[in-house]
Formats: C-alpha cells, structure tokens, sequence
C-alpha cells in the first residue's frame, strides 16, 4: 500500500511537470514526423510501412526515451534530501525499500504514459492511412512494450545515482554520464576494439555478452530481431551475427537492467545516513 501512495505522489508531481508535458509532446511531434515522412517512400518500392515505423521509431527511442527517464529520476533521493523532505518521509511508518520501489514506480508510469501518448499518435496515423496489415501490429506493439521497459531500466539507474551522492548536481553528472556511456560511447569503444582486435579474442560469444551488458544495445537487437519483416528492413544482422541469439535472451537483459539497478539502489539507500 504504501509502495502504490509513493508512486500516485510521483505520478501526481510528475504530471503537474511542465517539462513532462513538453517531452510527451515532443515525442508525439517526432513519430508522427516519422510516420508521416518516413514512410513515404514504401509505397514506391513496396515495402512494409509498419517495419519501416518500428526501425525508425526504435532508434529515436534509444537516444531520446533514457535521457527523458534519467531526467525523471536522477534526483529522486538526493533531491527529497537537499529539501529537507526526506527525513520528513522517513519519519513516516514506510520502510526504505518502499520508496525506492515506490519512487521507481511513479516515475516509470509518467514515462509509460508519455510513451504511450506520443507513440499512439503514431498508430493512430498508421491506423487512419489504413495501409498496414493487422499482423504487423504485433512489432508495433513489442516496441512500444519494450520502450517502456528501456525506460524504466534508465529510471532505476537514475535513481542508483541519486542514492549514491550527496549533492543534486553531482547526481545530474552521473545521469548525463550514463546517458553518454550507454547510448554513444558503449558502441563506438566496443567497434573500435572490434577493428583492434580482428576476431582473435573477441569471438561470437564474448560479442554477445558485450551486447547484452548495455540496456540499449539489448533493446535495438530485440525490436531489430524478434520480427522477420522489421529485421529485413533494419539491416541488423548485428556484429558477429549477434541476431543469431534469441529474443527472449534480448528481453531478459533488459528485465535483468531493470532488477540488478534496483536492488543495487535499495542497498545503498538503506547504507545511506540521513
């Protein structure tokens, strides 16, 4: 019960958020842009307006959805501490776990809604043109899900970083690091070392578990790969042929991102003095 209070009081601020509304409509304006621009080629060279969809949308996912998250969370603690509001909640009978979880929570549905606000728009485009199949739902709808949990994978980390630190500024540098590392540093170290090391060390197995060790990497193999129609049209036979691992492999790394962050942060919230 009291997980569910803290999370309808994050949902409640969160939405009075005038940030928040803006990135909702950003995101909205983006896929309909997408929707509307992107695909307008496909009926020249008869390809799947929906796959085309999923590969673009995904791929605006991975840049914008995790700094929309780590921007939600990054001060979930550290923040309530600089206020003076923290030993304030903590007088109350809630146990610390409970608001971490509970912070997590709210701030994942604020997201959730986002998404789905600004990718319905999406389908809703898709559905009124009246052009795709009803089967090719199905990626649409794995994207939107998966979108979602990318984010709450950044949520959660957003959160470790305020409950490791003293000060709001010093957790916003985590958030843009963790921004940076996940989204454009990890790939561009892990190439480059693939060029150095031309397949002596690093083989198929060791390329896959380096994959999955990044939330993003895990989200663009599982929306590029899970459907037969999205991967032809994505150009993701991955390095080292990593599409050769099954989805749900790609699924579980980002359900593991979502839990190992998060007994991670309850740990150094209840370590931490207040």
């Amino acid at each position: 019960m009291n997980v569910l209070l803290l999370a309808m009081q994050e949902i409640r601020v969160g939405l009075r958020n005038r940030w928040v509304v803006a990135t909702t409509l950003l995101l909205a304006a983006l896929s309909l842009s997408l929707v509307l621009l992107g695909s307008a080629p496909t009926g020249t060279v008869k390809a799947d307006p929906l796959a085309v969809i999923v590969v673009s949308l995904a791929s605006l996912t991975i840049f914008l959805v995790p700094l929309i998250a780590l921007l939600l969370s990054f001060d979930a603690i550290v923040g309530e501490h600089e206020r003076g509001t923290l030993m304030l909640l903590l007088a109350y009978p809630v146990a610390r776990w409970q608001v971490i979880v509970g912070k997590v929570l709210g701030h994942t549905a604020i997201l959730a809604i986002a998404t789905l606000i600004g990718y319905g728009a999406a389908a809703a485009a898709l559905w009124i043109k009246g052009d795709v199949a009803d089967a090719a739902w199905g990626p649409f709808a794995a994207m939107v899900g998966t979108s979602i949990l990318l984010g709450a994978a950044f949520v959660v980390i957003g959160c470790l970083a305020s409950t490791l630190v003293r000060e709001r500024a010093t957790a916003a540098g985590l958030a843009v690091a963790a921004w940076l590392l996940f989204v454009l540093i990890y790939d561009t170290a892990l190439l480059g070392v693939l060029v150095a090391d031309q397949g002596r060390l690093v083989g198929e197995q060791a390329l896959s578990a380096l994959l999955l060790l990044n939330p993003a990497d895990a989200y663009r193999l599982f929306n590029m790969t899970a459907s037969e129609s999205v991967s032809v049209y994505s150009g993701m036979a991955g390095p080292g042929d990593a599409s050769s691992l099954p989805a749900p492999v790609f699924l579980a790394a980002l359900v593991a991102w979502v839990l190992v962050p998060l007994v991670l942060a309850i740990l150094a919230f209840q370590r931490r003095s207040i």
